[in-house]
């Protein structure tokens, strides 16, 4: 099984390569085009923010300097803090417990995977629920 936090990166190098064909888009059009699901597409944006490659406006994602670092590294503060005091939590809770709304939760993930402070893993039997850590 491909470790998730490389799937992250890789996810977020396929949204690049959608903004970078078609300009901006949409969530939809880049899930659409991608293949990529919520989850994963929200990932790949913080990642990218994490990189200063990716802005957006209203509804819409686009390359260019992030313009919302700020927003996403507080709420990446506050996921940390979450793991830090948990140590393993899984990914359903975090939201909750750091009072973000499930988007900004991942979009801190995405953004916290970038600078490779976390781990996670996929929780047996379902395989559905993914499990966060600090490195």
């Amino acid at each position: 099984m491909p470790n998730i936090i490389d799937k992250y990166g890789k996810n977020a190098g396929e949204v690049w390569k959608t903004l970078e064909k078609y300009g901006p888009c949409t969530e939809a059009k880049i899930m659409k085009t991608t293949g990529i699901n919520k989850e994963d597409f929200y990932t790949a944006i913080g990642w990218l923010a994490k990189e200063n490659k990716v802005w957006f406006n209203e509804n819409t994602y686009n390359i260019g300097n992030n313009n919302w670092d700020h927003y996403i590294g507080v709420n990446a503060g506050k996921i940390w803090n979450v793991l830090y005091k948990c140590e393993e939590i899984d990914h359903t809770y975090l939201p909750k417990l750091a009072e973000v709304s499930e988007k900004d939760a991942l979009y801190a993930i995405g953004w916290l995977a970038k600078e490779g402070k976390i781990t996670a893993k996929k929780v047996k039997p379902t395989k559905t629920q993914t499990r966060y850590r600090l490195k």
